[in-house]
């Protein structure tokens, strides 16, 4: 999703490597000595933040003290705008929320701008431009969401990324797990949700790309209930993999593909 931005942002003026790409969950990723090198060599490094990288926050703080451009994302949120988790931290997934990820350009067009101030007025347009394509995205979500009846959005995913959706868009949020997906779900986890479906009437449920499908496969078959689709969560589609006119490699992608599913699987 940080990669995507920065091509928005970018154009052609920037080469831009995402480390992490389709399918691959960010709680558990461990940098490889080739992403190591890469980052030795970026003159700019974007990150989400707020803990979402795990096993390599260390090391993008490390890159930072050593005076490069390297930033977080989510710094630029507002504290009050962000969801605390139980952990006492604040939920990451702040994607999901697409009027507030539009907030995340000014960081991307301030860091290429910082370091290639010849082209900064470029950066700024492009950055215009993607936040008036988002603002578009996010009223196209809430009318999506809105073809649901309110007593109907009720989303049951393996973990708990889509906080911030659900806050936008109207939908109670029940995962399996916690936020992160380090965390491992017990029977008793197991036993609540079934009997939370069938309590709610729970049209179906959701698998996601980047957790393995087999408990949430469970305990549909447990509670019998279909499930409805595979969502999008801490990674997006493969590029070039079209659906519906849309490209699933991309940030817009993602989001329409996922409420899409959602909500045609709860009718």
């Amino acid at each position: 999703m940080v990669a995507d931005l920065a091509k928005q942002v970018g154009g052609a003026d920037v080469v831009v490597e995402g480390l992490m790409g389709p399918g691959v969950d960010p709680h558990l990723y461990k940098a490889t000595a080739s992403d190591v090198l890469k980052l030795q060599r970026a003159e700019v490094i974007l990150y989400n933040g707020l803990l979402l990288e795990g096993r390599m926050s260390d090391l993008f703080v490390k890159m930072a003290r050593g005076q490069r451009h390297v930033y977080a994302l989510a710094d630029a949120l507002p504290e009050d705008r962000l969801i605390e988790a139980e952990s006492g931290h604040h939920d990451p997934h702040v994607w999901f929320d697409v009027e507030l990820w539009s907030r995340c350009v000014d960081p991307v067009v301030e860091a290429f701008s910082k370091a290639d101030a010849a082209r900064a007025a470029a950066y700024r347009e492009r950055g215009d431009a993607t936040k008036a394509r988002l603002a578009e995205l996010h009223a196209w979500a809430e009318a999506k969401a809105r073809e649901l009846p309110e007593t109907r959005r009720v989303l049951v995913t393996s973990h708990d990324a889509y906080g911030y959706f659900g806050r936008a868009y109207g939908f109670q949020v029940v995962g399996l797990q916690g936020i992160s997906t380090a965390s491992e779900a017990g029977l008793a986890d197991m036993a609540r949700l079934v009997d939370f479906i069938r309590q709610r009437g729970v049209k179906a449920i959701f698998v996601e790309s980047s957790v393995s499908p087999a408990t949430i496969q469970r305990i549909a078959a447990d509670a019998r209930v279909r499930i409805g689709g595979e969502l999008f969560s801490d990674a997006m589609g493969t590029p070039g993999q079209i659906e519906h006119g849309y490209d699933l490699g991309t940030y817009e992608g993602m989001i329409r593909h996922n409420l899409t599913t959602i909500v045609e699987a709860l009718k």
